[in-house]
């Protein structure tokens, strides 16, 4: 069993994560920086199109609607920069692989209820995977030994915590607070044992 390491109490505040990430994932992610730029595009893909997904399925969310359009937008614009940085190191853009992490969360969402019950659902499940994102980019800004890649994921980390801000504003703004509150709780109890049970790999954003 990996040792376990304490979360500081500001990022506890902050993006509210039980258990914080094994220091040593940015040491593995130096092994193959193609892997790990691999999948970091593939995120940023896949978050703009979950975005549009929200926007298609509840086009009756004014809010919603209005404040997701510019995220799918800046999303997109994320994966083409991560393209960039892959082909400024003349790396290629692999395959995409399967993300056990966002898997096990979307396993975890109550099934069944109505309309407005799925919307929490995923709102909090895409505020999850945005804050655990900061989380990441926060250690690679921190300790990644290459100066352009730390700059490069810092301007990330205090993205991904705007989204994650947004996606939890815009759960209370569709459900009472105390309900979102309740299951927030419960999500952030489940995350901390995906992630302590998960493998630790270098080639995974998250």
């Amino acid at each position: 069993m990996p040792e376990k390491f304490e979360l500081p109490e500001s990022a506890k505040r902050v993006l509210g994560l039980e258990l914080p990430t094994d220091p040593r994932w940015v040491d593995l992610t130096e092994m193959d920086l193609g892997e790990i730029l691999t999948d970091h595009a593939y995120c940023e893909q896949k978050a703009a199109a979950f975005c549009m997904s929200l926007i298609q399925r509840y086009p009756d969310k004014v809010e919603l609607v209005r404040e997701l359009a510019p995220i799918v937008t800046e999303e997109w614009g994320h994966f083409r920069q991560v393209l960039a940085e892959l082909d400024k190191r003349e790396l290629p853009l692999g395959r995409q692989r399967k993300d056990e992490y966002v898997n096990a969360l979307r396993d975890y969402m109550r099934k069944g209820g109505g309309r407005e019950d799925r919307l929490l659902e995923e709102l909090l499940v895409c505020a999850l995977i945005e804050a655990r994102s900061c989380e990441r980019f926060r250690l690679l800004s921190l300790h990644i030994n290459d100066d352009h890649l730390r700059k490069f994921y810092y301007k990330f980390m205090v993205s991904e915590a705007g989204h994650y801000r947004l996606f939890l504003e815009l759960a209370k703004r569709y459900h009472p607070e105390e309900k979102v509150r309740d299951r927030w709780k419960e999500f952030l109890a489940f995350e901390a044992q995906v992630m302590e049970e998960l493998e630790l790999r270098g080639d995974r954003m998250h």
